[in-house]
């Protein structure tokens, strides 16, 4: 797995689509119990070299119901975001994530999870990604019928601030399933 991750760190398949240069920024171990698969690292991220190193890991982490170092504690969390480098900024938020980096790297690395329990999908190009026909026709949809991927996948929307309008339309979300989402990462972590 040290070996694999670092391959991705050193991966330059894309760069000369992405402004600011490759920088693969993932976390990854052979023992991790949970893996979050989200669209990509913002500027924040970028900048840090940390996955999640700004508002929305903030809010993902509490949706989460879990401490800095049990976040970034590779045994309880993998991050693997659909595109490992930060794309660049688009007219509504950042760009969509390159499309080589989940098939080049995903099920390599996935492969080497024999102790993975759960993959919360964060966004829809995750849950496009692996839940392929059994998505629903939106987001909302998708993460309302969350039981329906269980025990494997659990669909959840992005903890950006710049959702915070499907939030105030779905107030469901944080009234009931994050509590639901809680629950089964309590079973897993450390």
């Amino acid at each position: 797995m040290e070996t694999l991750v670092g391959e991705i760190k050193q991966c330059t398949v894309c760069k000369e689509h992405l402004p600011l240069g490759a920088k693969p920024i993932l976390i990854a171990n052979s023992e991790t119990k949970i893996a979050l698969i989200s669209q990509t690292p913002g500027r924040i991220a970028h900048n840090s070299g940390i996955p999640w190193d700004d508002p929305g890991g903030k809010q993902l982490k509490k949706w989460l119901n879990v401490t800095e170092e049990q976040f970034y504690n590779p045994l309880n969390f993998a991050v693997i975001p659909m595109g490992f480098c930060y794309p660049g900024k688009g007219k509504s938020g950042d760009l969509p994530p390159r499309p080589e980096c989940a098939p080049l790297w995903h099920t390599l690395l996935l492969n080497r999870m024999p102790s993975l329990k759960l993959i919360i999908l964060i966004r829809m190009q995750s849950q496009k990604y692996y839940l392929k026909i059994r998505i629903k026709k939106t987001l909302t949809e998708t993460v309302k019928a969350y039981q329906e991927y269980l025990p494997k996948y659990f669909p959840i929307p992005h903890p950006s601030p710049r959702n915070r309008f499907w939030l105030l339309k779905n107030p469901w979300f944080e009234d009931e399933i994050v509590s639901m989402l809680q629950q089964e990462v309590k079973k897993l972590i450390m």
